[in-house]
């Protein structure tokens, strides 16, 4: 299991992101209704990684960390991975958007509109999403490796999963 003090990782919390290139490697805990979202360059061995908590702001002043809202932090962390080279050279791979407490309301529970929001983006990004583990009820930890650019996903409840 990871552990914070791993050589190499790169913690990315609630409402942050981070790029690295191998060896290093990138690590979200505790997505429950949140989003993690991936976005790896293959040719560079670069990747990013962001913790999604919600879809859009609310209003039109931002207070915080901005790169919590999934409309904000996919065009960021696609600017910050891409950087002077082509966007095409990108995939993503997200997961998390569980259904934590059962709040649901005409547009979904959160968790599924974190879901939509952040495929949403990358649509409109041209960022092809080539695989996901989301929805349910559980909690997820994901780490991208930007050597292989292979996502694993840990959950108590359904073990290790490879993206």
């Amino acid at each position: 299991m990871w552990s914070p003090s791993q050589p190499g990782a790169v913690l990315v919390t609630t409402g942050e992101l981070a790029v690295a290139e191998h060896p290093r490697w990138l690590v979200t805990p505790a997505l429950g209704s949140c989003v993690g979202i991936a976005i790896w360059d293959a040719g560079r061995k670069l990747g990013g990684l962001a913790h999604i908590m919600l879809p859009m702001p609310a209003g039109a002043r931002v207070t915080g960390r901005a790169e919590r809202f999934a409309s904000i932090a996919v065009p960021r962390l696609v600017d910050a991975v891409a950087g002077d080279t082509p966007a095409r050279r990108l995939v993503a791979k997200i997961a998390g958007g569980s259904t934590m407490f059962g709040n649901e309301d005409a547009s979904g529970t959160i968790g599924e509109r974190n879901v939509l929001e952040v495929r949403r983006q990358l649509a409109l990004l041209r960022v092809p999403l080539v695989a996901e583990d989301t929805g349910g009820a559980h909690a997820r930890t994901m780490e991208l490796h930007p050597g292989s650019g292979i996502v694993v996903v840990r959950s108590y409840r359904y073990g290790i999963k490879e993206l």
